[in-house]
């Protein structure tokens, strides 16, 4: 869970430059190469290169140079999902086992796009809540 919070963070953060948001600096982009070089390696998921840290149960992605806790991690999806977590979780699976591992790494986001919650676009839909269908989901998984 841990790399999939990080995945959507790193999305979250083009998606903010992209509408003018987050305006990098050259010391912050200089402090995010610094901690990058201080973990142990970097994973590729869905075509993006995630730092990771290993710990003692398993690697856990690592944001500002400190490994994630998963813990942090379900809370946010309780709280954003609340009674429909287990079966937003359940349906989500059963898409994903639907595509071959390399197949869904390279369609994952177009997938997505066909079933996120709609919220306007640009600057006003940033950090906007929409309503997620999971027959949408449904009908996105491989014949």
């Amino acid at each position: 869970m841990t790399l999939c919070r990080a995945v959507a963070g790193l999305n979250a953060y083009s998606r903010g430059k992209r509408l003018g948001i987050f305006k990098p600096s050259v010391e912050t982009l200089a402090k995010k190469r610094k901690e990058t070089e201080e973990h142990s390696f970097e994973v590729e998921l869905l075509h993006h290169a995630v730092p990771v840290v290993v710990m003692p149960d398993g690697i856990r992605a690592a944001s500002k140079g400190k490994p994630i806790d998963p813990a942090s991690v379900e809370n946010y999806l309780s709280a954003k999902f609340g009674e429909h977590l287990e079966a937003t979780k359940r349906t989500m699976a059963h898409l994903a086992a639907s595509y071959r591992p390399e197949e869904l790494a390279d369609i994952a986001f177009k997938l997505y796009e066909r079933f996120r919650p709609t919220v306007p676009q640009g600057v006003e839909g940033w950090a906007a809540e929409g309503k997620l269908d999971l027959s949408a989901i449904r009908s996105a998984r491989h014949p």
